[in-house]
């Protein structure tokens, strides 16, 4: 186990790596071929309201290749659904769903390095984590590792065993780590709060004109202004200073002019936050992520759950050891959260550190339309990482399932500052 030594992951709660290797430093996506997704879909049909297509993308955010596929389809990007966010600075292929398309429209875009293949139809549309798994590979260049292949080697057999199974930076934001902290204001029910995160909250990554009209936005809350000064391609921030600037006050609204999935996010990325902190803190603690002892929550495959006992110990270990079940930890919400073990009191603590309540997740839920109930998610990633070396570049390809961040298995090859992963 090794200590992180860089700010940004510490503030996001990733504070240390299984491995102990110095690390190959390198740097990740030089170009968008060095980081490939391919999705594994669960199966599809032939029926139904929802095209089902194949969308394989080259250097595009999610969010926005939605809206401009809708937009040349003359629809709403609410009638779009995938399974899941990929990577912008990457090749990635995946499938989305389309309400009420038909194969001939979908024909008609155009958009470049964008391509969309009609593979089916369903009577439900996609939803985050309903595919198998995320194939990758990925090249990092330019590493300063001495031993390339002794660390690739043995980075790649803890991979094996189990590391910390962190939500990576993409969850909070890649520039700007600022989501999470959205999502404060939001389960506080300050949304003038969360406004004026999203929209002024600078950081030192941004062009200086959009830092200062981002602060300038921030001392002054004059809508006006901000239209004005901040630059144009920041879409989202324009869309809240629009309504801010036609509805005055009404930061409520503001944050309803976000797409749906862009303001969900908002919420889960607090819940991300709790939950690598008290992963976390386990390690701290010392406590493996892959031994279990009493206290510890289980999750089996299908989705059961169950608690370590000293009577019922040596049989989690056994279940452990087989792939059967994982050492999860609890991510509060809605539902009632009672502790019953180490990890479950270090959550506890921290919701209280932040006065947050399960009726706070319920009015978010409410406010947002997405449910908050609080969920299991295993500590520790477990994949069969295999590597290529050619000269001081080294390749790694592996499989994740869903909801499982790539950039977590790479820092711990790489152990190097998270910008240089983006």
């Amino acid at each position: 186990m090794k200590e992180s030594v860089h700010p940004l992951e510490i503030s996001l709660g990733m504070e240390y790596y299984a491995t102990d290797t110095p690390g190959t430093g390198g740097i990740l996506r030089t170009h968008a071929e060095d980081f490939i997704v391919e999705e594994e879909p669960c199966e599809i049909g032939s029926d139904g309201p929802f095209l089902i297509c194949r969308l394989t993308k080259r250097d595009w955010e999610q969010q926005r290749a939605a809206k401009e596929i809708s937009r040349v389809l003359g629809i709403s990007h609410r009638r779009i659904g995938w399974t899941g966010t990929k990577d912008k600075h990457a090749v990635t292929s995946q499938l989305i769903s389309i309400y009420n398309a038909t194969p001939e429209e979908v024909e008609r875009v155009a958009l470049k390095d964008l391509e969309l293949e009609v593979v089916g139809r369903s009577n439900t549309g996609l939803s985050l984590g309903s595919h198998q798994a995320n194939r990758f590979r990925i090249t990092i260049r330019e590493t300063t590792g001495e031993d390339l292949a002794g660390q690739a080697e043995e980075v790649a057999g803890i991979c094996r065993v189990g590391i910390p199974n962190y939500f990576g930076i993409q969850r909070f934001g890649v520039i700007r780590p600022v989501t999470h902290l959205v999502g404060e204001y939001i389960l506080k029910g300050d949304y003038e709060g969360a406004v004026c995160c999203y929209v002024g909250h600078a950081y030192a990554g941004e062009p200086e004109p959009t830092r200062e009209a981002r602060t300038a936005f921030l001392e002054s809350r004059d809508a006006a202004r901000g239209l004005h000064e901040l630059p144009v391609p920041l879409a989202y921030e324009r869309s809240m200073l629009h309504h801010l600037a036609a509805h005055p006050g009404d930061y409520e609204g503001a944050l309803h002019v976000l797409p749906p999935r862009l303001l969900s996010l908002f919420v889960s990325a607090f819940q991300s936050f709790l939950f690598n902190r008290t992963v976390s803190a386990r390690m701290r603690e010392g406590r493996s992520l892959s031994l279990p002892s009493p206290g510890d929550r289980l999750v089996f495959e299908g989705g059961r759950e169950d608690r370590v006992t000293a009577g019922n110990m040596r049989a989690a270990e056994a279940q452990q050891k087989r792939g059967r079940c994982r050492i999860a930890i609890f991510i509060p919400g809605s539902r009632d959260f009672e502790p019953g073990g180490p990890d479950d009191e270090v959550m506890a603590s921290l919701v209280a550190d932040y006065a947050i309540t399960p009726g706070d997740f319920q009015r978010a839920s409410e406010f947002v339309g997405v449910r908050y109930d609080g969920a299991l998610r295993p500590a520790s990633l477990t994949t069969d990482v295999r590597t290529e070396i050619s000269g001081m570049d080294l390749t790694l390809s592996f499989s994740l399932p869903p909801g499982h961040y790539a950039t977590t298995v790479c820092r711990e090859f790489m152990k190097a500052d998270p910008l240089q992963m983006i």
